[in-house]
């Protein structure tokens, strides 16, 4: 006998497999206000301009803007690291630093959005990288194994709000 009734439930949300990044300038903040507002913006639109041009040459899908970064996604989590070592590149020429962080996991596509836990790690590992670092967690470092990608060990850290402790590593060479 079935006490509750079943129900159908209807996905609303495609679940897939993806390489999440997030890119950040560093100190924006500080340097907007140093710099102004008008010369910020051309700033800013450079930024734009590369990271997009990074993500179109490397495969990448631009989520979203997020003021001075951007969430992105890859199939490929190779492409993603060799992705955000080139934005640092492109950049170097501006006044600033970027860092970017990484995550692979399932996540659901929500019209033109990318949600789910995976989403958030890897908004939470580029906060924690530092400036010029792409920080990755352990399941992308294992998933570029014999990729020719090394990196560097930077331990087992907390991500706010998500159980356990999570194995770090900032790539060395991409």
């Amino acid at each position: 006998m079935e006490l509750v009734p079943r129900t159908e439930v209807t996905p609303t949300a495609e679940r897939v497999l993806t390489t999440v990044m997030f890119t950040d300038i560093v100190g924006s903040t500080q340097l907007a206000a140093a710099l102004g507002d008008a010369r910020w913006r051309e700033l800013l639109a450079r930024h734009d301009e590369l990271v997009r041009a990074e993500l179109s040459h490397h495969g990448g899908r631009e989520v979203k803007t997020l003021g001075d970064g951007f969430m992105a996604t890859f199939d490929c989590p190779g492409a993603g690291i060799r992705c955000a070592r080139a934005i640092e590149d492109q950049l170097a020429p501006l006044p600033f630093d970027i860092r970017a962080g990484l995550n692979t996991g399932e996540c659901d596509l929500v019209g033109g959005d990318v949600m789910g836990l995976a989403v958030h790690v890897a908004a939470r590992i580029g906060s924690m990288a530092r400036a010029r670092e792409v920080l990755v967690s352990h399941a992308v470092k294992d998933l570029v194994l014999g990729s020719g990608i090394t990196f560097r060990p930077r331990g087992r850290h907390r991500i706010k709000g998500v159980p356990g402790r999570w194995r770090l590593s900032g790539v060395a060479s991409a």
